[in-house]
């Protein structure tokens, strides 16, 4: 891929769709591939299992129609547990995965509780079990082609900068620079994108209202709490630094894909353009950055 602007992806969490139970209005994939497609997107995360089908044949023929391709999706692991082996998760993906030519797997350190408001804290024994699996699951990853990258998340247990500080010193795995989560866990995303660009192997790109970020590490409010009120905002229009982001991955010859992410919780079926708009605004703002 040589054409930054040609590697703009969207996500069904920026239309709602969150693997996360009472999470809100779950929109139909129809109407969010369609709306990914009008708005020029090339291609879509997976969403959480359910929202695409199941059957390999029948996955590919509808992302075909909607004119998109697979970029790969969020795929919670329980890494950290003793009784918990990854890779048999894994290997149950990998044919999702392949089917959709998906090369890329956007996997989080699940905390194995529901939702993204709290996490356990690991010792030292658990941080060495959650760094070897995630050696292990990119391994086996990529002998099926497919690279699998860490997203740091709020309510993981990679969230906060010392976190991330033991992955990069701990591990070999890549990165998914989510620079919302990355802002709301404590780490500056443009000052990382800047400090280990190498280990950048695909991106997450949201705007977020700092004032709510701190609400969150604070406590104030829970994470569910704050994307409900509307901390995230589209690209340009928060405190994260998108245009200094992509000028570092630019510069350091970064070929992922640049994927549109707005975390958005619908309480009903949207009465006007719904999220689309913000996505649209958010893709609009990207090409700009692209193409100058």
């Amino acid at each position: 891929m040589t054409d930054d602007a040609s590697r703009i992806a969207g996500a069904p969490i920026s239309w709602g769709v969150c693997e996360v139970p009472g999470w809100g209005y779950q929109l139909p994939a129809e109407q969010v591939l369609t709306q990914m497609s009008e708005v020029g997107l090339s291609a879509t995360e997976l969403g959480p299992d359910g929202f695409l089908p199941g059957d390999p044949d029948l996955l590919a023929k509808t992302l075909a129609a909607h004119r998109l391709t697979a970029v790969g999706g969020v795929t919670p692991f329980v890494l950290h547990r003793a009784d918990v082996d990854p890779i048999v998760e894994l290997e149950r993906l990998l044919p999702g995965f392949a089917a959709a030519r998906a090369g890329v797997m956007v996997l989080s350190a699940d905390s194995g509780l529901t939702g993204y408001d709290s996490r356990p804290d690991l010792d030292d024994d658990g941080w060495q079990r959650l760094l070897r699996n995630l050696d292990r699951v990119a391994a086996r990853a990529a002998e099926h082609g497919i690279q699998a990258v860490l997203h740091p998340h709020v309510g993981t247990m990679v969230e906060t900068r010392s976190h991330l500080t033991h992955v990069l010193d701990g591990s070999n795995i890549s990165l998914c620079l989510d620079t919302g989560h990355l802002l709301i866990g404590g780490t500056d995303p443009a000052v990382l994108a800047g400090q280990v660009a190498e280990r950048i192997a695909h991106t997450h790109l949201k705007d977020v209202d700092a004032a709510y970020a701190r609400k969150v590490q604070s406590g104030w409010l829970t994470y569910t709490e704050a994307v409900r009120d509307g901390m995230y905002r589209r690209l340009g229009q928060g405190d994260v630094d998108v245009a200094a982001i992509v000028q570092h991955l630019r510069a350091n010859g970064y070929e992922g894909w640049y994927t549109l992410e707005q975390d958005t919780i619908l309480t009903e079926a949207p009465a006007g353009e719904g999220p689309v708009a913000d996505v649209r605004a958010s893709a609009d703002y990207l090409r700009g950055l692209l193409t100058t």
